[in-house]
């Protein structure tokens, strides 16, 4: 069955309607279920300078090709202006042209994790226009592997030669985390290296029995088979979700996610809407009067 046209604009509004809106607004503008598969999620997060950005353009150009495919990429908000360097989408204008392929940056706004307000429902949404495939790119904050692992079904855990990466992943936990690992710009030295390490720190990890083994990858932008590489090392992991409960337990999480950053984001509302008055007033008067706020916004 062939599927309708992407009608881009329409979903370009939706979007930004979700970007700028605030949690007490959020409820009403949740994406209508339309009992379509729900798109296979992607996530590609890694320090700044990693070349995540490069690498999702390549990978969304191999992947995009017999399937509809979306990119949302996160760039950093300024703290003070909210406003976003939105440069994912100058980066990744060789897509631009595919009728299949959508782009979307998107700014982190209030978000600390290196993901974006209102995301699950922009993932959502998604779903809700056709998308097969989305791929996430995370700001790359150093921690934000552990809120993108639950939005993801496959994580891709990025990494630079020589740049100690490895090391602040072991702190970390992240090796944990990621079901693939790609050294990126393979072409630089110690790539091998450092491949080399991961699989034998890797191989050290203890996995419970069935359990996915991350791959341990090199990319380069400048070899096409290494993207192609990458991208049947996605498939592979996402064959072995559909066989095992592990996608059973993404979902829990993903609610989960959902349901505390709304909460954190009511309880940031409330605060900022009480007055001086309100703020020198006793403590547990000040907590009653925001909780009263949180249950009732408007």
């Amino acid at each position: 069955m062939t599927k309708p046209p992407l009608d881009r604009h329409a979903l370009g509004r939706r979007l930004s309607k979700l970007a700028n809106a605030s949690a007490s607004d959020l409820l009403r503008l949740q994406p209508v279920a339309t009992g379509a598969p729900p798109a296979r999620r992607i996530g590609l997060t890694g320090a700044p300078g990693a070349g995540k950005s490069t690498l999702a353009g390549h990978l969304a150009l191999h992947r995009g090709r017999d399937r509809r495919l979306g990119v949302l990429a996160v760039d950093p908000s300024s703290p003070r202006t909210g406003g976003a360097i939105l440069g994912d989408r100058i980066r990744m204008d060789d897509l631009v042209g595919s009728s299949e392929v959508y782009i979307r940056s998107i700014g982190s706004r209030s978000a600390c994790d290196g993901l974006s307000d209102n995301l699950p429902e922009m993932l959502d949404t998604m779903d809700q226009f056709g998308f097969e495939e989305v791929l996430l790119e995370t700001v790359g904050v150093g921690q934000a592997e552990y809120a993108a692992r639950a939005q993801v079904d496959t994580l891709v855990l990025v990494l630079l030669p020589e740049s100690g990466d490895i090391v602040q992943a072991m702190k970390a936990g992240i090796m944990e985390m990621a079901d693939l690992f790609v050294v990126n710009k393979a072409d630089l030295p110690g790539a091998q290296k450092m491949a080399t390490d991961i699989k034998r720190i890797s191989a050290l990890a203890r996995h419970a029995e069935g359990a996915w083994c991350p791959l341990v990858l090199l990319a380069s932008s400048a070899q096409p088979e290494t993207i192609a590489a990458l991208s049947n090392g996605i498939d592979e992991h996402q064959a072995w979700l559909a066989t095992s409960r592990g996608g059973d337990n993404l979902l829990l999480a993903r609610a989960r996610y959902r349901l505390r950053r709304l909460i954190e984001r009511r309880a940031a509302e409330a605060v900022a809407a009480l007055d001086t008055q309100a703020l020198q007033a006793p403590l547990q008067q000040q907590l009653d009067q925001a909780l009263q706020r949180i249950r009732n916004p408007g």
